[in-house]
């Protein structure tokens, strides 16, 4: 069962799989220029739970490994792959109370057992299988070598 927002192929998945087999949080689409406009002007105030949850990643409490790179994708004002280009820091509330309904929806073993095969069975157009077939046909202009 897919939590997502809705852009890229989350669009397609969700119309496939149902609206309602699919969690959805977060911004949408006609609010990304605005939002990151708000961002490069230094208006954007997060969550304080997500500045707690940036400051925990951060600790080494994962590890000795740095997480600075990452930590630093999510602040600033402006630049791509900096100041939060993506906008997980506005959508982190959002993905907070839609996990809630996923933990809710868990719950219901009958409810969750349908959404999870109506996601497997709507998924089908999503395999690698025809994925690599369109573009060998559409991109690569190749044909398929038949196995004896």
């Amino acid at each position: 069962v897919l939590i997502g927002t809705l852009d890229g192929a989350n669009v397609e998945i969700r119309e496939e799989v149902g609206e309602e087999n699919f969690f959805l949080f977060g911004a949408k689409a006609d609010q990304i220029v605005n939002l990151r406009k708000e961002r490069a002007e230094g208006k954007f105030v997060p969550d304080p739970t997500f500045e707690e949850v940036k400051k925990f990643v951060g600790s080494g409490v994962f590890g000795s490994n740095s997480y600075d790179e990452l930590i630093g994708s999510l602040e600033g004002n402006e630049g791509f792959g900096r100041a939060d280009y993506f906008l997980v820091g506005k959508d982190f509330p959002s993905y907070i109370e839609c996990q809630e309904k996923v933990d809710e929806a868990y719950r219901d073993q009958k409810r969750w057992t349908r959404m999870s095969i109506m996601n497997t069975a709507g998924s089908f157009k999503f395999s690698s299988d025809r994925t690599i077939h369109e573009y060998a046909k559409d991109i690569w202009n190749i044909k398929q070598v038949e196995l004896p």
